[in-house]
């Protein structure tokens, strides 16, 4: 069927609530392989997005299409009040790592998505707390759009047409030191923003604390230790240690978001063991399966989640622990377990990290260039170094889906996504398997895009 008559359909047929078109008309696809998409006409394009970070091992991964298939012909489908070996092994990999990594004792709980997992954390938490829904969590933060995660994202868009159905989030300025809200500058700020938040519990006068009884009215602070669509910003050293601390004094869980910076997105397992900080809860998904089946899950601490503590029926889907997407997860650890992937995952990043640093000399629309692992920004401005240029940043990102950029004298396409609190930022992340002239080609087809398109 031809474009035409397909976008015709679309129109008429499909719900335009489960997706955003930024391309007019928007592309098609037809096959992808590596780190390309290729679209009807078999054009290729460099992908430097991977599906927001699900497809961490590259389109078409053999090893991880073969466990797939494998589970295809032996046991596709399989009611979760049943067990099958994959599941078992899975849960016993990512909670013997964390009890390895940090000396914790803890049990892993699946389910599809990731704000199904967030949600299911919801539930953990409220448990956990005697019943206590309020929650803290970070400015720019995103932790999904169902009822409960939207609630604790922080765009105020995604809640505006449905109204509450439960307790908002408590919003705390993130980290950013690009743009610090306090004015104050990373090198001699002494961590400012900690002190503003803890200063919420010096009286009762803070509204979230009541020092005659030592509680307080929220039981967790949600987190990204890298923040994802808010434009991958990377907190300084020492913060999240600082925020611990005061957590901990004051009897509030700390879990962390590692949906789109988990399996070695930034170049360690969880993005925030960076930062030396053990959490209570961990909520994955996205590159668990490389993006083949629909899982995600969460670990949290044995206190938290025992049975007795969180007992059978708490949380339910039908297909939270299916056997396709666990088969093929299982045989994700399996090739972490195999490679140097920490080692690999910072020595490329370091590597694009140094070449984006050149392009910023070269543009000063360039604002801002920080990455973490394979993690990477680059924040659009004006010739002022500072003001969000949104406009600029569609533009690069539409030149890029247009196809005709020089790869070695054959027509290329360059796929970008778009982050940050004003959508100015370019958010970089390409699949881990990146080889050094995939790398090479990106910074080159990202230096056509920025000659193009701030020519006068």
């Amino acid at each position: 069927m031809d474009e035409k008559t397909l976008l015709e359909l679309e129109a008429k047929y499909c719900s335009f609530g489960d997706t955003v078109h930024y391309l007019d008309p928007p592309k098609f696809f037809s096959r992808c392989e590596g780190s390309y998409l290729y679209d009807r006409e078999d054009l290729p394009y460099l992908d430097l997005q991977m599906w927001y970070s699900a497809v961490n091992f590259g389109y078409g991964n053999p090893r991880l299409n073969n466990a797939l298939k494998r589970t295809l012909d032996t046991l596709p489908q399989l009611a979760c009040q049943y067990l099958h070996a994959e599941k078992v092994e899975l849960a016993a990999k990512l909670a013997g790592r964390m009890e390895k990594h940090a000396g914790v004792k803890g049990r892993i709980h699946f389910n599809v998505g990731g704000s199904q997992a967030i949600d299911d954390s919801l539930k953990l938490v409220r448990n956990a707390s005697g019943g206590r829904s309020l929650v803290f969590a970070f400015e720019g933060g995103y932790h999904g759009r169902s009822l409960g995660a939207s609630a604790i994202t922080s765009s105020y868009r995604y809640r505006r047409r449905y109204g509450h159905f439960g307790d908002r989030a408590y919003f705390i300025p993130y980290p950013y030191c690009f743009r610090c809200p306090y004015g104050k500058h990373r090198e001699d700020c002494e961590l400012h923003c900690v002190d503003q938040f803890a200063r919420l519990f010096e009286t009762e006068y803070g509204g979230v604390w009541d020092p005659k009884v030592g509680q307080a009215e929220f039981a967790a602070f949600y987190v990204e230790a890298v923040q994802g669509t808010g434009g991958y910003v990377i907190p300084p050293h020492g913060y999240f240690k600082r925020l611990k601390a005061v957590l901990d004094e004051h009897n509030i869980l700390l879990v962390d978001d590692e949906i789109q910076m988990g399996f070695y997105r930034t170049g360690q397992f969880w993005a925030l063991e960076h930062f030396g900080v053990t959490p209570d809860v961990v909520v994955f998904g996205k590159a668990m399966t490389n993006g083949l089946n629909p899982l995600s899950g969460l670990w949290a601490k044995e206190e938290l989640i025992s049975p007795e503590k969180f007992p059978p029926g708490s949380t339910h889907s039908t297909f939270s622990s299916n056997t396709q997407g666990t088969s093929v997860a299982l045989e994700v650890m399996r090739m972490l377990e195999e490679e140097d992937y920490a080692n690999m995952v910072a020595e490329k990043g370091a590597y694009l990290l140094d070449g984006l640093r050149e392009l910023q000399k070269r543009y000063p629309v360039i604002g801002d260039v920080d990455g973490l692992g394979l993690a990477l920004r680059l924040e659009i401005c004006k010739p002022d170094g500072f003001t969000p240029d949104k406009a600029l940043t569609d533009k690069l990102v539409e030149e890029g889906m247009a196809c005709n950029l020089d790869a070695h004298g054959k027509r290329c396409g360059l796929v970008l996504d778009v982050g940050g609190y004003s959508k100015n930022v370019l958010t970089l992340a390409p699949a881990l398997t990146i080889s050094r002239a995939e790398m090479d080609l990106a910074l080159g087809l990202l230096d056509q895009l920025f000659r193009r398109c701030t020519a006068a």
